[in-house]
């Protein structure tokens, strides 16, 4: 082989492995970035089939997913500290709802679910609720009572404490 074919073949092969180096980051890009898209598609559908309620840590984006699902009304600056829980495994389901928000957003939710105030029973759910620390029964007891229902087992129960401007709400059916 003589100088020019020797050099003609080198620059054949470095030209072949720098290329085939160019591919494989290539790959390894597209791959990674079809990995993270998979996995978002993997967490938007199984956040439809079974969402998903953070009851110890406030505010986080499934919490305020669920807020804008079940609360339904917009998720307004004053809207804070958000916690969430869901027992709906079973017969019967329900959801609770802990945060800080204003008197208008308040009177919002109330309006926006019929809520009317519960001046004859005092019976406010808490054999079915849950014992979470941001779900403060004694002082929810204190409260008026916001409620509405289907007459058909499915209830909603509604406090807001404007002292605090802490809003609670419970939703279940029976």
């Amino acid at each position: 082989m003589d100088k020019k074919t020797g050099l003609l073949v080198l620059l054949m092969l470095m030209l072949s492995v720098s290329s085939c180096g160019r591919i494989m980051g290539t790959a390894e890009h597209f791959t990674k970035k079809i990995k993270k898209l998979l996995s978002v598609y993997v967490q938007e559908a199984s956040d439809k089939i079974y969402p998903r309620f953070d009851a110890r840590i406030p505010d986080t984006p499934a919490n305020k997913k669920r807020f804008k699902d079940l609360i339904q009304v917009e998720l307004t600056p004053d809207v804070k500290t958000i916690f969430c829980f869901d027992d709906a495994i079973g017969l019967d389901a329900d959801y609770m709802f802990a945060f800080k928000c204003g008197l208008s957003t308040s009177n919002k939710i109330i309006a926006k679910h019929a809520l009317q105030l519960d001046t004859t029973a005092r019976d406010n759910g808490f054999g079915m609720q849950h014992d979470f620390i941001w779900w403060d029964k004694a002082r929810i007891a204190q409260l008026p009572k916001y409620a509405w229902t289907d007459g058909n087992g499915y209830y909603k129960y509604y406090w807001y404490d404007a002292q605090r401007g802490q809003a609670y709400f419970f939703d279940f059916d029976l």
